[in-house]
């Protein structure tokens, strides 16, 4: 949420930011800015501290949720890797609710919180990789991992914004039904008469997180929550092949494995 956007959602508002050793201080109403940028001394660190009041007459409640802050930090801080977030909640002294986010493994973590468990960073049950690519002019992060449920659970992201769907998420799964396949008939664990396993096949017990970051994200859809940069659904689909084929072809007992799954998963379907 921008400063802007924020001071026109507030009834007030109080920007503090720490910079080259000045602090300096303005104050809107309504998003509008009733002070000018004010020296107000020294600082000692960098970073910006944002004090605001809801506008009543815009939200029907102005009570913040804990719990809701909680789950949207933790989410930030999965996504950021090693980035710290902390939120305190201090509205009934003396007692006080806290919280701290950090996540070293960033999607990796992520994936072991959704499927419920704690994951070590080198946790060989995960697959995840990073990749800057000039062609959608961003960054992807992918984390993976097949469980005995039949439950599909993917969850997209764009510059840390959830999505519900788009191009991201399309090339993910592209990219992960490329690289089964590829991987099935390549050690026959397919019978040359056998279709291709199908997305849908493939994605039954699967948990994932794709999360791409871009310079300039474009947002479709009533909500503004789907994809659309053409450019990257391709590029996720050959960096997902690439590192998930990499992935099976070095660990075959445990591709064998998965690929077993998906075989016999599909034939119940």
């Amino acid at each position: 949420m921008t400063l802007q956007l924020m001071g026109c959602l507030s009834s007030r508002l109080t920007a503090e930011v720490q910079r080259d050793g000045v602090r300096w201080v303005q104050e809107y109403v309504r998003g509008v800015a009733v002070t000018p940028l004010t020296e107000a001394g020294p600082a000692t660190g960098s970073g910006t501290t944002l004090t605001f009041w809801p506008d009543a007459d815009i939200f029907t409640t102005s009570e913040f949720s804990f719990g809701a802050l909680a789950d949207r930090f933790r989410e930030l801080a999965f996504l950021n890797r090693d980035l710290e977030i902390s939120l305190t909640d201090r509205r009934c002294p003396p007692e006080s609710l806290s919280v701290r986010f950090r996540f070293p493994s960033g999607a990796r973590d992520f994936v072991a919180f959704l499927d419920g468990r704690t994951a070590s960073p080198g946790d060989p049950g995960i697959i995840g990789f990073e990749r800057e690519d000039p062609q959608m002019a961003g960054a992807v992060e992918v984390a993976l991992r097949w469980r005995d449920t039949d439950e599909e659970r993917v969850q997209g992201f764009a510059n840390s914004r959830p999505t519900d769907g788009g191009t991201h998420e399309r090339g993910f799964r592209d990219g992960v039904a490329a690289a089964v396949n590829t991987y099935a008939r390549k050690r026959r664990l397919l019978a040359v008469t056998d279709p291709d396993l199908d997305a849908d096949r493939i994605g039954v017990g699967l948990t994932a997180v794709v999360s791409v970051k871009l310079d300039v994200p474009e947002f479709h859809g009533a909500m503004r929550d789907v994809l659309g940069n053409a450019a990257v659904r391709a590029c996720v689909d050959q960096a997902v092949r690439e590192h998930l084929g990499t992935w099976l072809e070095g660990h075959p007992e445990r591709a064998a494995a998965v690929i077993d799954r998906i075989i016999h998963g599909a034939h119940r379907h």
